[in-house]
């Protein structure tokens, strides 16, 4: 394989079409995408058409399967199976006796699951009181298997401590042939009723992703590809194609989840909202801290335990028609020009828009009739968000959804003479009515995740980025920018994206020992899905509310090293330092460095209280990594950090009635930012610290950006 000719491979399939690119390993650059139609009724199914982009993408880029280092695809599939209530019937084997048997004995009624309009989760319920009863067991797995079950599920009252129940039941399970999994083998924290819920939607969709995965690997194989197959991730990242046979509801939700991994990887954002627009509607996301945002998705109208993109979508996207009423545009969508069936006037000709005339009609059965189309000579044309955005001159020269800029004015000038304005003006006037509810929930956003104002910035993504996210950041004050290669962001982000695993632990009372086992377990599993020893990482944060010990870890298949056309210079670092701060150049200094980090600060003084020093940490792009409101800084090296960093834990701990509060700590050393910030015990968090340098040389520099709670 020669070096310069490595490719990260990332395929998206969605619904229509299955989109391919092909990425850099070393540059991280661009050099080939293909989109084909998604196989949904081929024999082999989706499988057929991810062979199919792959082929077709590695002729155009004039690589070969051998140059393939890094395979991975999103895909639908598993969300789509729930929406469609596409799933195989469960065999749920519920254990105990007395009081706890009754708990799990009502664990049948997720039958009643509607899993779509008119279906119900398939699933039927068998009752062992004894695990280790062997002909009980059997009894009960030959019951369910009778009654159509295709795949089984083991749960127990603290099955999380006590799994050895939830275990002895699979390997009786197993005799059948049919899958097989443990709730607790799919998550560990506490809870009956939702580990098992979650379970169950597991397991039924595992056999059709069991045989999608099986079929996928075989023909990718066939190709030549020797690198290892990954599948993307509902919160970001990547598993091996083994940990998704395990666990295939982590692939749900998996497809936002794709262009905001490709737009925090490629735009490298530290702080703000991610806007995927497609025709239809606009997926909202936020970046924190360099960090996806996730939470416990909602599966099933119920809770669950799954970890997922905090995704929020709006009906309003590039083909989204225009609404009006009493002569004032009253709404943009949610109806779209694609499912009326209608084309963008502004990607008409102008001999086709010639004598146009502005009617409003009722696009599909039930909508309102104030919907706005162009009756013309080529035939009836639909206003949308991406014919305004044109006629303003939003969308760049090479956009996919630009358009000459004389047909989209004469798209908005029937309506314009409607509204008793000019072109401009009822192009704004379209702007403001389809950006005002995606603004609504970007404020939301920004406000529940505590961003900030001055470092927030909005990256759009997806077809229809052009038409929603320069209008917004006008209208908000934010910075705003469209990402590089927006209409393939997806893809983008699945070749881009790193391994991910997510542990979590309820213990009560955590002591180190505990928190540093929890993160080497995430840390072991990672790296047992194919990610480089040396460059994963991994964030901890013990909630003492909950007791729960969760670790984040992440890593890149092979170590990656960029070869930067261009670095930033001082100049530039500073003015990016200097713009996040929103202070003057002149008052911003340089408080610390590594050869991948400069870190600069600023002296903010108030009134009748103590002043304040906001820093910010600038990579070697002059891109902002971490921004922090007051923080203390300080540069050591790693052999003289331990006694270092307990002076300064010493210091700015603070106490109170909520309890001990360690101050929020980050680590700069190499080319990492190593967030410790998660961690409120001063102890655990030295011992961290101290986990994190292990491997580390004596002599290496560390930086210490320390922000106190206080």
């Amino acid at each position: 394989m020669s070096p310069d000719r490595r490719v990260r491979v990332g395929i998206d399939v969605g619904g229509t079409f299955t989109d391919a690119v092909a990425v850099d390993a070393t540059t991280l650059d661009l050099v080939g995408q293909v989109k084909v139609p998604t196989s949904h009724h081929h024999e082999d199914g989706v499988a057929h058409g991810i062979v199919q982009a792959l082929g077709r993408l590695l002729e155009r880029s004039g690589r070969t399967p051998a140059d393939v280092t890094f395979l991975a695809h999103g895909t639908t599939q598993a969300t789509n199976a729930l929406l469609e209530g596409d799933v195989a019937k469960v065999g749920l084997i519920g254990i105990g006796t007395g009081a706890g048997a009754v708990f799990t004995r009502r664990l049948a009624a997720f039958g009643k699951l509607e899993v779509a309009p008119g279906k119900r989760l398939p699933l039927v319920y068998a009752h062992v009181a004894d695990p280790f009863d062997g002909d009980a067991v059997r009894a009960a797995v030959n019951r369910v298997q009778e009654e159509g079950a295709r795949v089984i599920v083991a749960t127990e009252p603290f099955g999380v401590d006590r799994p050895e129940g939830e275990r002895a039941v699979l390997d009786v399970a197993r005799s059948t042939g049919l899958p097989v999994a443990a709730a607790h083998e799919i998550t560990s924290l506490y809870g009956l009723h939702k580990r098992t819920r979650t379970a169950v939607v597991n397991a039924a969709i595992l056999p059709r992703m069991l045989a999608t995965a099986d079929l996928v690997d075989s023909a990718i194989t066939k190709a030549g590809v020797t690198a290892p197959l990954m599948v993307m991730r509902c919160d970001g990242g990547v598993m091996s194609l083994d940990e998704m046979r395990r666990r295939p509801l982590l692939t749900v939700l998996s497809g936002p989840a794709a262009g905001v991994a490709g737009a925090l990887m490629r735009e490298r954002i530290s702080e703000g909202v991610f806007l995927e627009t497609g025709g239809t509607s606009t997926d909202i996301s936020v970046v924190r801290r360099g960090k996806v945002a996730v939470r416990h998705a909602t599966i099933l109208g119920r809770p669950s335990y799954l970890n997922a993109l905090d995704v929020r979508t709006v009906g309003v996207g590039g083909g989204s028609m225009v609404r009006v009423s009493g002569g004032k545009v009253t709404g943009v969508g949610p109806r779209s020009a694609h499912i009326a069936g209608l084309p963008y006037a502004c990607f008409a000709s102008l001999e086709e828009l010639r004598d146009a005339k502005v009617t409003t009609v009722r696009p599909m059965d039930g909508d309102p009739d104030d919907h706005v189309v162009l009756d013309a000579a080529g035939g009836r044309f639909a206003v949308t968000m991406t014919c305004a955005a044109n006629a303003l001159g939003r969308v760049p020269e090479g956009d996919f959804a630009r358009c000459g800029p004389e047909v989209a004015r004469a798209a908005l000038a029937p309506l314009a003479a409607l509204l008793g304005t000019d072109v401009a003006g009822a192009a704004r006037a379209v702007l403001d009515a389809g950006t005002a509810s995606v603004r609504a929930v970007v404020d939301t956003m920004i406000r529940d995740y505590r961003l900030g104002r001055e470092t927030a910035v909005l990256v759009g993504g997806g077809g229809g980025a052009a038409a929603v996210t320069p209008h917004l950041a006008r209208a908000t004050g934010l910075e705003g920018r469209v990402a590089r290669h927006h209409e393939v962001i997806s893809p983008i982000g699945v070749a881009l994206a790193l391994v991910r695993e997510q542990v979590e632990r309820i213990i009560p009372g955590a002591t180190q020992e505990h928190i540093l086992a929890v993160r080497a377990e995430a840390e072991r599993a990672v790296v047992a899905q194919g990610a480089a020893a040396d460059g994963v990482e991994v964030e901890v944060t013990v909630d003492p509310q909950t007791s729960t010990v969760r670790a984040v870890a992440t890593g890149a298949t092979e170590l990656r090293t960029r070869d930067r056309a261009h670095r930033a210079d001082d100049a530039e670092r500073l003015r990016a330092a200097a713009v996040s701060l929103r202070a003057r150049e002149t008052r911003v200094r340089i408080l610390a460095g590594t050869d991948a980090y400069t870190v600069y600060g600023t002296d903010v003084r108030r009134r009748l209280r103590a002043g304040r020093q906001p820093v910010r940490v600038v990579d070697a792009d002059g891109v902002v990594r971490l921004g922090v409101s007051d923080a203390r800084v300080r540069t050591t090296t790693v052999g003289a950090s331990g006694e270092v960093l307990a002076s300064l834990v010493r210091e700015t701990t603070s106490y109170g009635d909520g309890g001990v509060r360690a101050p929020a700590v980050r680590l700069l050393v190499g080319g990492r930012i190593a967030d410790l910030s998660g961690v409120l015990e001063p102890e655990a968090l030295l011992a961290l610290a101290r986990s994190e340098l292990r491997t580390r040389a004596a002599e290496e520099p560390v930086v210490a950006v320390v922000e106190s709670r206080a």
